[in-house]
């Protein structure tokens, strides 16, 4: 599958997740499980966002993937508050939608914006490399869960990791040209 396939199709499998989230937000046990459920696959998308697919296409979206790291950063924050709100609280269902919208502008900005980008400018072979590694990367991230990928407080995200990643990167390809 193509790296911008396995990314659409996730993004519809979040959306799914916040709607059964939002219809079930006066049932507590109900919800615990379904914030689990979506915290694992927000986190374990955006990983492989950061870890895979932005390194290896930054120099084709510079602007593009430096604005989708600091969504990123921002949806993780928004995670955390959620992840460490009271269910019953009036708080919690404001949380669920300023995430969910922060989600759906960053989805928006990718689907229309990046993956063809990525689509125009990549070939079938290697976007479907770069989907199967994803992929595999992905399911490993579902199986340890998503406190295996966040980092503890909210002054620090994933994010703002994988970006010094990619500026490490670049500063060693400039040395070694």
């Amino acid at each position: 599958m193509l790296a911008t396939q396995l990314l659409e199709q996730q993004h519809r499998d979040v959306e799914a997740l916040f709607s059964r989230l939002e219809k079930k937000l006066g049932d507590t046990d109900a919800v615990a499980d379904l914030l689990t459920e979506l915290a694992n696959a927000l986190a374990a998308h955006m990983t492989i966002e950061q870890e895979l697919l932005y390194p290896n296409v930054e120099n084709l979206a510079h602007d593009m993937i430096f604005e989708s790291y600091e969504e990123h950063a921002l949806a993780e924050i928004a995670l955390k508050r959620l992840l460490a709100s009271d269910p019953r609280t009036e708080a919690f269902k404001a949380r669920v939608t300023a995430l969910k919208e922060l989600i759906q502008h960053h989805v928006k900005e990718e689907e229309t914006e990046l993956f063809p980008t990525l689509e125009d400018q990549l070939d079938e072979k290697q976007l479907t490399s770069l989907g199967e590694r994803m992929r595999d990367r992905f399911d490993e991230i579902l199986a340890t869960g998503h406190e295996a990928v966040l980092p503890q407080g909210i002054g620090k995200t994933s994010a703002d990791l994988s970006k010094k990643l990619i500026k490490s990167a670049r500063e060693k390809r400039k040395r070694a040209a």
